[in-house]
């Protein structure tokens, strides 16, 4: 059997979903995509962009994850519906 590889960017989406999740709670999130990464030697970016429903309302949001690239703390988290 061979290995399955976990992409580095797995722990920040499912951070991704969980804020998304707290953001907009009456919607579901009904897909995802990683969209991006950018490493800095101080700031790492991973974005992704969500697909919600709510009610009858379809609409994505990107979410940007920034975090330390030297400690991998969480900086901050932010939405741009598109």
């Amino acid at each position: 059997m061979s290995k399955i590889e976990v992409p580095a960017y797995a722990k920040w989406s499912r951070l991704a979903i969980k804020q998304t999740m707290k953001k907009y709670p009456q919607a579901d999130i009904t897909d995802y995509l990683h969209i991006a990464s950018q490493e800095g030697e101080k700031v790492s970016v991973e974005k992704f962009r969500l697909w919600l429903k709510e009610g009858s309302r379809e609409f994505g949001v990107v979410v940007t994850v920034t975090f330390s690239a030297e400690t991998g703390q969480l900086i901050g988290v932010e939405y741009q519906e598109v």
